[in-house]
């Protein structure tokens, strides 16, 4: 009996051998929320995966230089539970604003809050800086 049981034990332990780890990191661990910034710039990418979506934009410095963003939002059931509808909302080629939080890195990487459409209408992309809360629609 103890054979099996312990057979048992291995077999459990091995099948978690080809699970996937996903590290998940708190917002003060990668993003200062004492440098906020706003980015205009032309949708390249959307990445809808999890744990987080991204959108990469190519936006325009004030030296004519363009530089590409890397902008983390919400999780994609979150961005759809939200309004948000993949390839209908966010398009490539659409030009946005948003406003979020500088990488600690200081690399063009931002934890996206307020995203505003080309039409004007704002929603957020992602959760206030730290608490992992907020709505879909600006109030």
């Amino acid at each position: 009996m103890k054979i099996r049981t312990t057979a048992c034990v291995v077999a459990v332990c091995l099948s978690f051998l080809g699970t996937p780890v996903v590290a998940h990191h708190s917002f003060g661990a990668e993003y200062d929320v004492e440098k906020p910034i706003t980015v205009k710039g032309v949708i390249t990418k959307i990445d809808w995966s999890n744990p987080h979506s991204h959108l990469y934009l190519d936006a325009k410095e004030a030296n004519g230089a363009i530089k590409s963003w890397k902008i983390e939002g919400y999780p994609p059931n979150v961005l759809a539970r939200t309004g948000f509808r993949k390839d209908v909302t966010l398009k490539v080629g659409d030009t946005i604003t948003i406003y979020a939080w500088l990488a600690r890195s200081g690399a063009a990487l931002a934890h996206g809050r307020e995203l505003t459409l080309s039409d004007g209408k704002k929603l957020y992309f992602g959760p206030p800086a730290g608490t992992g809360e907020g709505g879909a629609l600006v109030p």
